[in-house]
């Protein structure tokens, strides 16, 4: 059992990169070939917005630039700080940076707290280079942050970290523990963690206080205080338990829909996956039967993907009780089915010649365009007729939409 000190560091500060060869994900910002990492390397650092899940490595991030930069480097937290804390910083940053030829790094966790008049006080000392400002943010900045400040600033979207990224993370934990961890114990931690680096090392710190020197599943979930469901993303129950989310929006079961959503979400699945799924059943089994389905079905799923787990969860189970209650209609499905068999099986079919386009008077005299009726100029007996796919499928119904019940 890992016994750790009274007033201890916790694991996840102890293990905090100082560099960015040691700092893991965010390939794309600070790999080799990462822009932010050569920004920092070149010394062209400008002041940076980080927006990003929680866990991602914004914090980390802005200490290993100060410590790269050689700054002084200065934490805010917009919960707990004001304008009289920002004023004494820009005062300390105009002594030192003349008397120690040092540039300030302020760094402020949670800007989107910050109210418009807080952040405007940052603005005139950021344009003329007396604080080089940092923010972390959970929310978009596009929102959060005012548009002068935003304007002056760039920009760096951070990710969720990855399986992988989280394995190599609790590699590091179980050594400095000095700890082993069971496989399966290990892979539901990682998927426990929603791609979150501090919540991954927080729950393994916990479970070495609370296991021996091998930690079992049966650690992880007394540390999480969560038990663990039979899911396996790439495996039946994932089959299994979609299936059943669209079998019970199909027989219009708002509450089996909802169990069994809420169930893949509690099993660790990607929301955006559950998501997508209920973008395709709203055009698939919907359709036009009620048009609004689809766009709450993109709306929800936009909202996801801003807002993620856990508070995305109540938007999937909205998302979940109307499509379950919304009239079916799966008219668009089979006329796709049947329209792509068309295709695949006689390929490119002439098209009529009245259709198609006429740009050159070559075209005109070999009959493209010739017959025509334009639509807008007809009744609609008068165009009742007219036939518009290729000669072959002449007769064809693709698109027979259902009745609506009375």
């Amino acid at each position: 059992m890992y016994n750790g000190g009274m007033g201890s560091a916790p694991l996840a500060d102890l293990l905090r990169p100082e560099t960015f060869a040691d700092f893991v994900g965010q390939e794309h910002l600070v790999g080799e070939n990462g822009v932010l990492r050569k920004l920092v390397e070149k010394d062209e650092l400008v002041s940076i917005i980080f927006w990003g899940p929680p866990g991602c490595g914004k914090t980390t991030l802005a200490k290993i630039i100060a410590q790269k930069t050689k700054s002084h480097f200065i934490h805010f937290s917009a919960v707990s700080s004001g304008i009289d804390e920002v004023k004494k910083v820009v005062a300390q940053a105009k002594e030192r940076g003349p008397l120690f030829k040092q540039r300030t790094i302020l760094f402020v966790d949670e800007i989107h707290r910050f109210n418009k008049l807080q952040q405007d006080a940052f603005l005139p000392h950021v344009e003329d280079g007396t604080i080089t400002l940092i923010g972390a943010t959970t929310e978009n900045p596009s929102f959060e942050v005012i548009a002068p400040l935003l304007s002056r600033c760039r920009v760096f979207v951070l990710k969720n970290l990855d399986e992988k990224d989280l394995d190599k993370i609790v590699e590091r934990g179980i050594k400095k523990l000095k700890v082993k961890i069971k496989a399966d114990a290990r892979a539901f931690l990682i998927e426990s963690a929603n791609g979150d680096a501090r919540a991954v090392l927080n729950v393994l710190e916990i479970a070495a206080k609370l296991g021996g020197k091998t930690l079992s599943l049966k650690d992880i979930e007394e540390a999480l205080q969560k038990k663990t469901l039979l899911y396996d993303k790439a495996g039946e129950e994932h089959y299994n338990l979609i299936s059943a989310v669209h079998k019970s929006l199909r027989g219009s079961d708002p509450d089996a829909a909802i169990y069994y959503t809420l169930r893949m979400l509690e099993a660790g699945e990607d929301p955006l996956y559950v998501a997508r799924r209920l973008v395709r059943f709203a055009s698939e089994d919907i359709g036009n039967a009620d048009p609004e389905a689809l766009e709450l079905a993109v709306v929800v799923f936009d909202a996801c993907d801003r807002v993620g787990m856990p508070e995305c969860q109540i938007f999937l189970v909205q998302l979940a009780a109307y499509l379950a209650q919304a009239p079916k209609d799966n008219s668009a499905y089979i006329a796709e089915t049947k329209a792509l068999e068309d295709v695949k099986k006689y390929g490119n079919l002439p098209i009529p010649l009245k259709l198609r386009n006429a740009p050159t008077k070559l075209m005109k005299d070999l009959g493209y365009g010739k017959d025509y009726k334009y639509a807008h100029n007809h009744t609609k007996e008068e165009l009742k007729e007219e036939v518009y796919l290729p000669d072959k499928l002449k007769g064809k119904k693709y698109y027979l939409p259902k009745k609506k019940n009375k």
